[in-house]
């Protein structure tokens, strides 16, 4: 089995190189930039696995992909948070999110023996490398559909004031005043709606900017919402998100 690093951080590399050794699997190679990778890929024969940092000091390392045709398994090692990641981690073995330990590892190379074939594994590094260069610009959640009697309706998110949790419920309220029950919990829509619109103000709220009314102050630091159309119970920005709030309102 040929394994090699490509990570610019050398006591990064050096320290990885020591995890995978304690696991049982020789390093052969560190690489640490994209032209390094570019004439060793040019001049090997390419290893079964490597372990792929996204940036390099020189570039992206999906550079050295769009170069040269690279069928070998992919395990990431990346600084990039979850949001990123949901972008490519059906496409790789795995990905281990800095600081890497050694359970993390040892179930990445699990999964490797498990699913590859002796073929390797290909990669879609465009779409990935698309992704992680304009991490926003991926599709987020243009409508909704709700069940109103026998019928279905779709309601845009642009006509949607907030969506809120009761009694179990989650629920979107629209500039209509209309509310609508949805089949979906609040937490299941963090990465389905876009960021630069909804803000999640508190646990039971998430608020559209446009529909904003008024900003009050409120009791223990916190702030209270006024939306235009919304009449339910008060919206409360906790007193933990109130800053982070203000720097999202701009």
């Amino acid at each position: 089995m040929k394994v090699i690093i490509i990570e610019d951080e050398k006591p990064a590399a050096r320290r990885l190189q020591r995890m995978v050794e304690k696991a049982g699997i020789a390093v052969d190679t560190m690489l640490h930039s994209v032209e390094e990778s570019l004439d060793w890929f040019r001049k090997n024969e390419h290893p079964d696995l490597i372990f792929l940092d996204i940036q390099l000091s020189d570039g992206l390392s999906f550079e050295i992909f769009e170069t040269i045709e690279v069928k070998s398994a992919v395990i990431f090692t990346t600084a990039y948070d979850e949001y990123a990641l949901r972008a490519f981690k059906l496409n790789s073995i795995d990905y281990l999110l800095k600081p890497i330990d050694d359970e993390e590892l040892e179930e990445a190379l699990k999964k490797y023996r498990k699913r590859i074939p002796s073929a390797g594994l290909h990669l879609d590094f465009e779409a990935v490398r698309k992704m992680l260069v304009n991490p926003f610009e991926r599709s987020y959640k243009k409508r909704f559909t709700v069940k109103v009697g026998q019928r279905l309706k779709m309601i845009p998110v642009e006509d949607i004031e907030c969506i809120y949790s009761e009694n179990k419920g989650t629920y979107l309220h629209t500039c209509e005043g209309r509310d609508y029950l949805l089949d979906i919990t609040l937490d299941a829509l963090e990465n389905e709606l876009d960021p630069d619109t909804f803000y999640r103000v508190s646990r039971k709220y998430y608020v559209n900017v446009a529909a904003i009314r008024e900003i009050v102050a409120y009791t223990n630091a916190r702030l209270q919402l006024k939306l235009h159309k919304y009449n339910g119970q008060e919206i409360i920005v906790s007193r933990e998100r109130v800053k982070d709030f203000k720097n999202w309102l701009g």
